[in-house]
């Protein structure tokens, strides 16, 4: 009883961590669709682009040193510095009237919220060894709420508070995260041992490893520019703030709505067909976001596009897991590196374009992406049979 009760409090812990991530990944997107933020910060849409580009250079690089940071030296004080970091961005993107001073914050953010991340599903992923599926599909549905409150927020108090008050908040409850984590008894680290680069570039050569990757860079930036620069181009179509803000909160609830549907659906259908599948889903959306300006099908289309998201990334991941056993945890950290650079590179990309062309130009780029989705996902489909032959023979069979 007392050994559950003690998971049960360090699973409470894990969940409010990713809670603050959720937060994390959503701010930016949130406040960029708000008049009052980009008059403040006197941005143009390129260096919106290069704030969000900051912000995931600020994720990969915490990620790939949190994993062995917490082998080394355990969660607590990767918890409670990344909560601190959080804190810390929040509060400076509350102060900051400029490009300059929204930057330091972002890479703040995204180097606290990539240790939160990581060190959250690594203490999850220890604590419930025989349930570790299922545990993990319940701290990230914590994420999405995170990330579904800050769109929400924002469309509930518009007008009724300054966004600065709004992003202090955030910063004191990251902070209060610090401090519960500095309270908190954590498992003692594990031996140490780290991602190498030498056994990425090895298992690199596995077939169907780089596709996979590639896959999950499209998958990946496509998630960074929609909950980046949705609400930008839902006000650029003449939408006003608070209803591109409640659109945003739809593509969170959406995703988090799919990712609960993913497990039954993988009862009934393939992990490739549903990767497939939801590729086209993806595309579909994106064709309906980029075709119309009318409020009713600008939410069609990111109602769409959160539903079909929801069952790429995990998937995907579940795939490479099935596939290549003996070496998973190397093959992981290759394919969220590679993901992760999807997710810097894309929405920087809608920035640099929007600002020459367009935003409505500039939201091409998820639906060229979600085209690669499903080329590359229709590749994997049709040479799943010689991945399987390569993996037994990976494994020793």
């Amino acid at each position: 009883m007392a050994e559950t009760i003690r998971r049960g409090m360090l699973f409470g812990g894990a969940a409010t961590g990713i809670f603050v991530f959720g937060i994390v990944m959503a701010v930016l997107g949130t406040l960029f669709g708000l008049p009052e933020m980009r008059a403040r910060l006197q941005i143009d849409m390129a260096q919106q682009g290069n704030v969000f580009l900051l912000l995931f250079m600020g994720i990969l690089v915490s990620t790939l040193v949190a994993g062995p940071a917490i082998d080394s030296i355990g969660n607590k004080i990767i918890l409670v510095a990344s909560s601190a970091l959080v804190a810390a961005g929040m509060a400076g993107l509350a102060y900051a009237h400029s490009f300059r001073g929204a930057a330091i914050p972002a890479v703040l953010l995204g180097l606290g919220g990539g240790g939160l991340n990581t060190s959250t599903n690594v203490l999850v992923s220890d604590l419930y060894g025989e349930k570790r599926g299922p545990m993990l599909n319940l701290l990230g549905i914590f994420y999405g709420i995170g990330a579904l409150c800050i769109p929400l927020l924002a469309a509930v108090i518009a007008g009724h508070f300054a966004i600065g008050p709004q992003l202090l908040t955030c910063a004191g409850f990251a902070g209060a995260c610090a401090l519960l984590f500095l309270a908190m008894h954590f498992p003692a680290s594990s031996a140490p041992q780290s991602f190498s680069w030498r056994e990425a570039l090895r298992v690199a050569q596995y077939p169907g490893v780089l596709v996979l990757g590639f896959l999950l860079f499209c998958q990946s930036g496509n998630e960074a520019s929609i909950s980046g620069w949705t609400s930008t181009y839902v006000g650029a179509a003449g939408l006003g703030a608070r209803t591109a803000t409640l659109i945003l909160a739809g593509y969170w609830a959406a995703l988090m709505a799919g990712r609960l549907a993913v497990s039954g659906l993988l009862e009934v259908v393939g992990k490739l067909q549903l990767v497939l599948a939801s590729g086209v889903g993806a595309l579909i959306g994106a064709v309906i976001l980029l075709t119309n300006r009318s409020e009713a099908m600008l939410v069609a289309g990111v109602l769409v596009i959160g539903l079909s998201y929801a069952g790429v990334f995990p998937t995907a991941l579940a795939i490479a897991g099935d596939t290549y056993r003996k070496m998973a945890g190397t093959v992981f950290g290759l394919l969220f590196a590679i993901a992760l650079v999807g997710g810097m590179s894309f929405p920087w990309a809608v920035g640099q374009i929007s600002q020459r062309f367009g935003v409505r130009i500039g939201m091409v780029v998820p639906l060229a992406a979600a085209v690669g989705i499903c080329v590359l996902a229709w590749r994997i489909l049709k040479s799943e049979k010689s991945i399987e032959v390569a993996s037994q023979g990976e494994r020793g069979y």
